[in-house]
C-alpha cells in the first residue's frame, strides 16, 4: 500500500473514532438503576447563587450533598466523600484556597473530581485557577463551549457565563483537551458532548427552558461529578448523568407554562423518572 494511502487510512481511522455516538435509554437505564441505589455523596464546592438547586437536584435523583467550603472542613470532607465539585462562578481568594486544599485532598483519596469552569476566558482570574486545577487531574471538566475552548486556548471566553460558540464547534478542541489531560471532558449546548479524546457520545434533548432558570448547568455539572464516581465505564456513566437531565428537561417543559413552574416541574421529573422496571 502506498505511503500516501497509507497515512490517508490512518487519518480517516482517527476520524472515525472520534466521530459521535447517540446514547441510548437502554444503556441508562440501569446505570441510573445503580446510582439511585448507591446514593453518592457529592461535595459541592460551587456557586452561590446555585447552591439550593444543585443540592435539590442531587436529592431528588437520591443522592447526598454537602456543601462545605472552609479551607480546612473542605480538605477533610472531600476525603470522605464519594465525588467533589470544583465550581468557579462565584470565586474568591479565600475560595480559592478552599478549592485548592479539596482537590489535593480528594487526589490523595482517590475521590474522582469535576472541574466546571464558568466564565472562564472571559476573566483572568478564574481563567489562570482553571488551568492551574486542570494540571491536577480532573476526572470530568464539564463546561459551555466558549469555556472548553477558552480552556484549551483556541478562543476568548463568552459573555461572562453565556456561550457564543456551539457545542459542535468545541467538539474537536474537547477531545484534544481529553486527551492531553487524560480527562473526559463534557462540552454543553443544544446537544451535549461527552468525550476521552478516543470515544465521544452526542446526548439529545433537553428544553429550552433549561436556560431560562439559574442554575441548571451548574446543577448538570454536580449531577456528572456523582454519575462519574460510579464503577464501570466512566465516559458513560457520564453521558447517563448527561442524558438523565435532557430527559427531565422535556418531561418538565410539557407541564410548566414558564420558568417559574419549569424549576420545581424540573426537579418532580428528575425525582419520578424512571428506567425499565424500576419503580420509585
Amino acid at each position: 500500500m502506498p505511503d500516501r494511502i497509507r497515512l490517508l487510512v490512518r487519518r480517516l481511522g482517527v476520524m472515525m473514532t472520534h466521530q459521535p455516538q447517540h446514547l441510548s435509554d437502554a444503556q441508562c437505564a440501569p446505570i441510573l438503576q445503580q446510582f439511585r441505589r448507591q446514593s453518592p455523596l457529592v461535595h459541592c464546592m460551587t456557586n452561590d447563587v446555585v447552591q439550593t438547586l444543585t443540592a435539590n437536584v442531587l436529592l431528588a435523583l437520591n443522592a447526598s450533598p454537602a456543601m462545605v467550603i472552609d479551607a480546612e472542613e473542605a480538605a477533610q470532607f472531600s476525603a470522605l466523600a464519594d465525588a467533589l465539585l470544583i465550581n468557579v462562578g462565584t470565586l474568591t481568594h479565600d475560595r480559592k484556597q478552599a478549592m485548592q486544599a479539596a482537590v489535593l485532598a480528594a487526589n490523595q483519596a482517590g475521590t474522582p473530581w469535576t472541574l466546571d469552569p464558568v466564565a472562564v476566558g472571559a476573566l483572568t482570574l478564574r481563567t489562570a485557577f482553571c488551568k492551574q486545577l486542570l494540571a491536577q487531574s480532573p476526572a470530568v471538566v464539564r463546561g459551555n463551549a466558549s469555556e472548553i475552548l477558552a480552556l484549551a486556548q483556541q478562543a476568548e471566553g463568552g459573555r461572562g457565563v453565556d456561550s457564543l460558540h456551539s457545542a459542535e464547534a468545541a467538539l474537536q478542541a474537547a477531545q484534544q483537551l481529553a486527551k492531553a489531560f487524560d480527562t473526559c471532558v463534557v462540552v454543553t449546548g443544544e446537544v451535549d458532548y461527552v468525550t476521552d479524546g478516543q470515544r465521544t457520545w452526542a446526548i439529545t434533548g433537553g428544553s429550552p427552558l433549561m436556560t431560562r432558570v439559574v442554575g441548571t448547568g451548574c446543577a448538570l455539572s454536580a449531577v456528572v461529578a456523582a454519575f462519574a464516581c460510579l464503577p464501570g465505564d466512566r465516559l458513560i456513566n457520564i453521558a447517563c448523568a448527561c442524558r438523565v437531565m435532557a430527559l427531565a428537561g422535556e418531561k418538565a417543559a410539557q407541564d410548566a407554562d414558564g420558568p417559574g413552574s419549569f424549576a420545581p416541574a424540573f426537579l418532580d421529573a428528575l425525582w419520578t423518572l424512571e428506567a425499565p422496571d424500576e419503580t420509585h
